[in-house]
């Protein structure tokens, strides 16, 4: 029985060809359309993340300590309060993290040797760069390159120039490709650093540097000495410490354990991104959204031709009827009906965005995507997402065939041929 209402249900869809491949053909640009949005999404934030994990720490520890003042000094009843405040002007102390090479010893201890992979501590400051009649107002990263190069790996992001240059040269600077590009810099150009404090100092670009980042290709790297020296900070201080952990997906526990045996407020890359992970989070929501909604349309495609398919088709199916068919086979045949529409134009859909996918994926174009720089666009394929878009569409196209398969199963046969006797 089932081959039957089989062969039955690709006859009528046969019968009408134009209809069904109109309305396989809107299946499947819907669904290619759908796939290919959420492979960009995704691929973007997927691909920022991986870029923000292998160029950002992880964890960074800044110079900002944990030490709560108290504001409710005497308590009354009937929840008022009273706050004493004496001598609260004050200067406001600059945020650094003293004593860091002790802090440092902690992380290299037994007890986060498994959990710490990388230490760099650093110092940022806000200085002045000029070239000639440019300037540009930019942060200045100072490090130990060698433990900075265990964090970003920027050894092998030097477009122009080499680290053995700027280990030989003194206040040897690794410019960002984006400053380099607004300053015309090359490699062996010397600039002038001026800080908001202090005198300025004369330093020699040794390389240029590329990430993807643009917060990061956006600033200068010099020596920790040379950070310590601008900023005013002895050699027992630093700015903050950048670390790399074994597992920057789960580092929320890390996190908050570092800030009670530092006393330090310790923040991970998903909170210095927070905005941008909710951002992308938002942008997920009105994607799926928009593949349900889509999917419903493409329903009432499906719901179309079937409901033209009855109609056409009474007489027969008030003969199939008068021959022992069912009211529930008949709901099952136009069923049927609807998930091979479904299931041609979503498949369908799915090879054309693999096409699509790809195509995108290889147009050579340089593209500053959010926080990011990259060539090309970021296109995920992930198998799930065509198995969800496929399967809703299937699903929906199917339950789109219930309201003319029921208006099926009430015909009443001898009414019909009577009428069309007529």
């Amino acid at each position: 029985m089932l081959k039957t209402l089989f062969d039955i249900a690709l006859r009528h869809l046969s019968g009408r060809r134009r209809q069904t491949f109109a309305t396989i053909a809107g299946v499947a640009v819907s669904t290619m359309v759908l796939i290919t949005t959420i492979s960009l999404t995704r691929g973007l934030l997927d691909s920022f993340v991986d870029i923000i994990v292998n160029v950002a720490p992880h964890i960074t520890i800044r110079g900002e300590k944990i030490d709560p003042v108290p504001v409710d000094i005497l308590g009354r009843a009937g929840g008022r309060s009273v706050a004493i405040v004496e001598d609260n002007i004050k200067k406001q102390e600059r945020e650094e993290v003293r004593n860091y090479r002790q802090i440092q010893d902690i992380f290299s201890s037994a007890l986060y040797r498994r959990e710490v992979v990388a230490v760099s501590p650093y110092v940022e400051s806000q200085v002045m760069v000029i070239k000639g009649n440019r300037n540009e107002p930019l942060v200045l990263k100072g490090v130990d390159i060698e433990k900075e190069n265990e964090i970003s790996g920027i050894s092998g992001k030097i477009q122009s120039g080499n680290l053995d240059a700027y280990r030989k040269t003194a206040n040897a600077l690794l410019v960002g490709r984006t400053v380099a590009r607004d300053m015309k810099l090359r490699v062996n150009d010397e600039v002038v650093i001026i800080p908001a404090s202090g005198k300025s100092r004369q330093c020699k670009v040794s390389g240029i540097f590329f990430t993807g980042v643009n917060a990061v290709d956006n600033s200068v790297v010099g020596s920790l000495k040379l950070g310590q020296i601008i900023e005013g900070l002895p050699t027992n201080k630093v700015t903050g410490i950048a670390l790399k952990v074994r597992d920057p997906l789960d580092n929320s526990r890390l996190s908050s354990e570092l800030e009670a045996v530092t006393g330090y407020r310790a923040v991970t890359w998903q909170e210095q991104n927070a905005s941008v992970l909710s951002l992308f989070a938002r942008i997920g929501y009105i994607v799926f959204s928009l593949v349900a909604f889509v999917a419903v349309v493409s329903g009432f495609g499906v719901a179309n031709i079937l409901v033209t398919t009855v109609f056409e088709k009474s007489r027969d199916i008030a003969i199939m009827k008068s021959f022992g068919f069912s009211a529930l086979e008949l709901v099952g045949m136009f069923i049927l009906e609807g998930f091979m529409v479904g299931l041609a134009g979503a498949l369908a859909g799915g090879v054309l965005a693999v096409g699509s996918i790809n195509l995108f994926a290889s147009i050579p174009f340089e593209n500053s995507q959010g926080p990011l720089t990259k060539t090309g666009f970021s296109m995920s394929q992930n198998p799930l997402y065509f198995v969800y878009v496929i399967g809703v569409t299937v699903l929906i196209s199917t339950l789109a065939a219930i309201l003319p398969s029921a208006r099926a199963a009430k015909l009443e046969p001898v009414k019909v041929l009577r009428d069309s006797s007529l």
